[in-house]
């Protein structure tokens, strides 16, 4: 072999190597997909870095692996989620214990069923491999529970359908939902702002994060699958109390109109809404109200307890029209499935969470808002406008550090799933 021939082979390798580093970390800094591509009013700015300097750097001092790795987001939770998606590849060849479909598995039953149940638990790392039993006994019951808490589901102790769901999942479809959360993680901007708000859709929680701590935690009402709330980032500007509801006219024309053509005066006057014609408060009945008509008046809901929005209101002026805001409608927050809104976030303990919210602020806090609800219509605005993420991640992690699933309640995990497979 001549020397050229030697020395246009180690070329062509370098050439191979490089590309692949650049790809890897175009792929850890901005993710594989485009995010425009699959979500058309996708807002939030890809991740910018300098990777040429960063190749540069890596040759330099031979760090190739740890230069691609803080491309990468170094949030906790993807960290542990890096961890899991080796740990099942690692099991990706074995095959599952399943357990086969029928009744709802009790503690104190017996049977095969049971045995099965009790050998996936074992697989799964949640019950010690001892002696083979058929018996639903007080150790099983508490695995089920480990795994129902992990799963975000009902603990309850009883083997059912989600829990058997949740059981049988294969190691194939855990590893892609794994890849597409963390494909998620790379479409975030690097700094989230060390004072935010959190809002993970699937989990129907909000929390405010200082210093990458959650000082506050509450629930939340997200939009359905119908009307999905959209995934974005924006600035918390400022706080609207006793807030007016202007109804967008979607739900005007398609859930009010025609119970308003047969008594328009009533049909107001019970719900606390108005007509504006022109700027103008003007009577219903002046209006001959068909579906061109809602295009020309406005219809809004004045402030007070029936109010949709409640008292108040954390607005962050957006092209989705979405905001965070109260609800009358209280007992709707102790539904397990919270996606109930037309896509704005309702969020449960509002006081709780504004002063949360405000603790850096100078001029307002809780207590100063609660002094106001029950007036006329206040928008009060903030010194520093505060990052706001709402997020879609059916895994995260809980309180003490654990990974754990929640629904794919939009059926986005398996729309990117195929398109990263695709890729």
């Amino acid at each position: 072999v001549s020397a050229d021939a030697v020395r246009g082979a180690a070329a062509e390798r370098d050439r191979l190597a490089t590309a692949a580093w650049l790809m890897a970390a175009s792929h850890l800094l901005q993710g594989k997909l485009d995010p425009v591509s699959i979500e058309a009013n996708w807002t939030i700015p890809a991740r910018q870095d300098d990777i040429a300097a960063r190749l540069a750097r890596a040759l330099e001092t031979g760090e190739i692996a740890a230069t691609l790795d803080a491309l990468a987001p170094q949030q906790p939770v993807y960290q542990l989620m890096r961890t899991e998606l080796a740990a099942q590849e690692a099991m990706e060849q074995e095959p599952i214990a399943a357990v086969e479909d029928g009744p709802a598995l009790k503690p104190g039953m017996p049977g095969p069923r049971v045995a099965a149940l009790r050998a996936r638990l074992v697989q799964l790392g949640l019950l010690e491999d001892g002696a083979e039993s058929d018996v639903f006994d007080e150790a099983t019951k508490a695995a089920v529970e480990t795994l129902q808490a992990d799963q975000g589901l009902d603990i309850d102790g009883v083997a059912g359908a989600s829990t058997l769901r949740a059981l049988n999942r294969g190691t194939a479809e855990r590893i892609a939902q794994l890849r597409v959360n963390l494909e998620r993680w790379r479409w975030l901007p690097r700094n989230l702002g060390s004072h935010h708000v959190w809002v993970n859709i699937p989990e129907y929680n909000l929390r405010v994060m200082t210093d990458g701590k959650p000082e506050f935690k509450t629930r939340v009402i997200v939009g359905t699958s119908k009307n999905q709330t959209p995934i974005f980032s924006d600035e918390i500007e400022y706080v609207d109390v006793n807030p007016y509801w202007n109804v967008p006219y979607s739900i005007a024309s398609k859930e009010m109109l025609s119970s308003i053509q047969k008594n328009p005066d009533g049909y107001f006057s019970k719900r606390g809404y108005e007509a504006v014609y022109k700027g103008k408060v003007v009577s219903p009945s002046s209006i001959n109200w068909s579906p061109a008509a809602l295009r020309n008046v406005r219809i809004r809901q004045k402030p007070g307890n029936s109010n949709a929005l409640g008292h108040i209101k954390f607005m962050f002026p957006n092209q989705h029209a979405v905001y965070l805001h109260d609800t009358p409608s209280r007992s709707l927050f102790s539904r397990p499935v919270r996606a109930l809104s037309h896509g704005c976030v309702r969020v449960d303990q509002p006081l709780d969470f504004a002063d949360a919210l405000l603790a850096e602020e100078a001029h307002w806090n809780a207590a100063q808002i609660k002094k106001l609800i029950g007036g006329s219509e206040r928008y009060l605005p903030l010194d520093h406008h505060i990052p706001v993420h709402l997020a879609y991640f059916t895994e995260w992690v809980d309180a003490d550090g654990t990974l754990v699933h929640y629904s794919d309640i939009y059926g986005q995990d398996r729309r990117l799933a195929k398109l990263l497979k695709a890729d």
